[in-house]
């Protein structure tokens, strides 16, 4: 398995499709939660996978600061159900704060994480800063990463 990070124009048309495709199949059909996906984020933001051959084991994207949140964000973090219990959810998180950090000197992260993976978030340093609240009828909350 390879770690692959991209900004939107180096993605050949392959790779678009092949998160696309996750990113519906995980999020739109396993959570069976309806919402617009492409949400104009994307041509902005840094993509980061752990592919093996063509196909995305684990995903996410980086967001520069002012587009979701007034800090750097990271959002769409997945792990598709073949690659699960294997590490390659910490271990793509862990690649998008290292790259926030190391290529935007950005010390502070904010994500809005769906409540079920607080503890994963707070085992990597995050800490709530919201209540939990409805977001596509899935209970998030917002939590922030500060560089210590």
């Amino acid at each position: 398995m390879n770690l692959e990070i991209k900004k939107f124009n180096e993605l050949t048309v392959e790779e678009l499709y092949e998160i696309l495709r996750v990113r519906s199949e995980v999020f739109v059909v396993e959570q069976n939660c309806v919402y617009n996906d492409q949400d104009g984020k994307d041509i902005e933001s840094i993509h980061i996978m752990i592919v093996e051959g063509a196909k995305i084991m684990a995903y996410l994207r980086v967001i520069k600061p002012g587009v979701s949140y007034d800090d750097a964000s990271i959002g769409r973090v997945l792990v598709t159900s073949e690659a699960r219990k294997k590490g390659l959810a910490r271990k793509i998180v862990c690649a998008g704060i290292n790259y926030i950090i190391n290529n935007w000197n950005e010390n502070k992260i904010t994500i809005g994480a769906q409540n079920y993976l607080r503890d994963f978030y707070e085992s990597l340093g995050f800490e709530a800063v919201s209540e939990v609240y409805s977001e596509d009828g899935i209970p998030h909350l917002d939590m922030t990463y500060n560089k210590k």
